[in-house]
């Protein structure tokens, strides 16, 4: 783990940034005693979505198609 003090993580932000996500921890001291951590963030791994098409074929149509539905609304409040 890298120490550095407060004035040069002020600094080197960027730097200390970026070595955060190449996995490096950074300790920040003020008068030589460690105040802050600079950790990098845990890996996730996201999880797949779930597989939709049986629900979506499930799902059954009733009445007009909604597009032409909100087309003849507004013709009816139009005239």
């Amino acid at each position: 783990m890298d120490t550095v003090s407060v004035k040069e993580a002020k600094s080197q932000f960027s730097k200390l940034i970026n070595a955060a996500q190449r996995g490096s921890a950074v300790a920040i001291t003020r008068r030589g005693k460690p105040v802050a951590q600079l950790l990098p963030r845990p890996a996730t791994e996201r999880k797949p979505l779930p597989d939709l098409s049986a629900f979506r074929a499930a799902i059954k149509i009733r009445g007009k198609r909604l597009g032409r539905t909100v087309v003849g609304q507004r013709q009816k409040n139009r005239y």
